[in-house]
C-alpha cells in the first residue's frame, strides 16, 4: 500500500471518508462493549507537539493503545527539533523508528515538509491553517445524531480560522453547504483554505442570517492560539458574533450545536446553548477518539 498522509481534509475522498466513518462506528461499538480489538499490535505512533493540547494528545495516545499499539509523546522543546534540527532530517529519523506520526504545530508548511521526507503516514493534529481530525469527528457526530450530512447546511459563526477552513474543505468533499459569518476584517481567505470554488459556501454579514434554517451551528474561540496579543481587540470585534439562544431559534428546529473546545462561556457561546439540549459537544469530543482510531487503521492497513 502506498503511503497516504492526512494533512488536510481533502487528502481523502468521499469514498474513503465513508469507509472511515463506518469503521469508526464499528470500533466505537467494540469499545463500548469492552471488546478488545488490537489490529495495530506492535505498531508505534509518534506524537510531535509544538502547540499545547488536551483532546488531541489524549485521543491519539489512548486511541493507539486501545488498538494494541504504543504512543510516544515528543514535545519540540524537549527534542532536537527545538534546537534547530531541520524538519527534513527529523522526519527521516523518526519515520525509520515508528509506523505513523501525528504532528500538532504552527505553519502547514512544517507538516508538509515533514511528510515529504517521511517513510510512514503523517497526520495533521492541528496547524494554523487546518484541523482535519476535528472536522472528521464533527461530521461523524452529525451522522450519529441526524444521518447523512449531504445537502445539509452548517452555519459557521466567528473567526475564519483553521477549523472554519476545514469545514469549507469538507463541504466540497462531502457535498454540503456552509454559511459563514465573520466580523469585518476576519473574512475567509479562499487561498488559505485551499478552495478553488465557492459552490459550497456563502458569506453573510449578519450572523443571524447565516444561522437561519441551518442544520448545524458551530463556532470556536474568538482568540485562537498564537493570537493572544489581539485578545482585547477581538473581544470588541466579535461581540455580536456570540451563538446564543436567539440564534439557535432561527436555525432549523432540530439543529445541533457544536464547538471544538475549549469553550469560553459568555464569549463565543452562551452557557445555555453549550449546556443545552441541542449541544452535542461532549459526543463531539469523544468522537475524536473513535474517528482517529479508524483513520490510523485505514492509513496503516487500508480498507479492513
Amino acid at each position: 500500500m502506498a503511503i497516504k498522509h492526512f494533512l488536510q481534509f481533502n487528502d481523502l475522498n468521499r469514498d474513503e471518508f465513508e469507509h472511515v466513518f463506518q469503521r469508526a462506528h464499528w470500533i466505537k461499538n467494540q469499545f463500548k462493549a469492552y471488546q478488545q480489538y488490537w489490529p495495530l499490535q506492535d505498531r508505534t505512533l509518534v506524537m510531535i507537539f509544538e502547540k499545547a493540547s488536551t483532546r488531541t494528545r489524549l485521543s491519539f495516545e489512548a486511541g493507539m493503545q486501545q488498538l494494541g499499539g504504543s504512543a510516544i509523546y515528543l514535545n519540540t522543546r524537549d527534542s532536537q527539533l527545538g534546537r534547530g534540527e531541520p524538519v527534513e532530517d527529523a522526519a527521516q529519523v523518526i519515520s525509520r523508528m515508528s509506523d505513523i506520526v501525528m504532528i500538532r504545530t504552527f505553519e502547514q508548511e512544517i507538516i508538509e515538509r515533514f511528510a515529504a521526507n517521511s517513510r510512514v503516514p503523517v497526520i495533521n493534529g492541528l496547524t494554523n491553517e487546518y484541523h482535519p481530525c476535528q472536522i472528521m469527528a464533527d461530521i461523524f457526530t452529525y451522522i450519529e445524531h441526524r444521518g447523512s450530512i449531504k445537502g445539509k447546511t452548517v452555519a459557521w459563526i466567528g473567526d475564519s480560522n483553521n477549523v472554519c477552513n476545514t469545514w469549507l474543505q469538507a463541504a466540497e468533499v462531502l457535498d454540503f453547504n456552509v454559511h459563514v459569518s465573520t466580523p469585518p476584517g476576519y473574512e475567509v481567505e479562499p487561498e488559505r483554505a485551499n478552495l478553488y470554488g465557492t459552490d459550497h459556501f456563502e458569506v453573510f454579514a449578519d450572523p443571524m442570517d447565516a444561522a437561519e434554517g441551518a442544520d448545524l451551528v458551530t463556532t470556536d474561540v474568538w482568540t485562537s492560539m498564537g493570537f493572544e496579543a489581539e485578545n482585547e481587540e477581538r473581544m470588541r470585534d466579535f461581540a455580536d458574533w456570540q451563538v446564543d439562544a436567539d440564534m439557535m431559534r432561527v436555525a432549523a428546529k432540530d439543529a445541533l450545536f457544536m464547538h471544538c473546545l475549549p469553550a469560553h462561556r459568555g464569549e463565543e457561546v452562551s452557557a445555555d446553548v453549550i449546556d443545552g439540549k441541542q449541544s452535542v459537544v461532549w459526543d463531539e469530543a469523544e468522537n475524536r477518539l473513535h474517528t482517529q482510531k479508524a483513520l490510523m487503521e485505514y492509513l496503516l492497513l487500508g480498507k479492513v
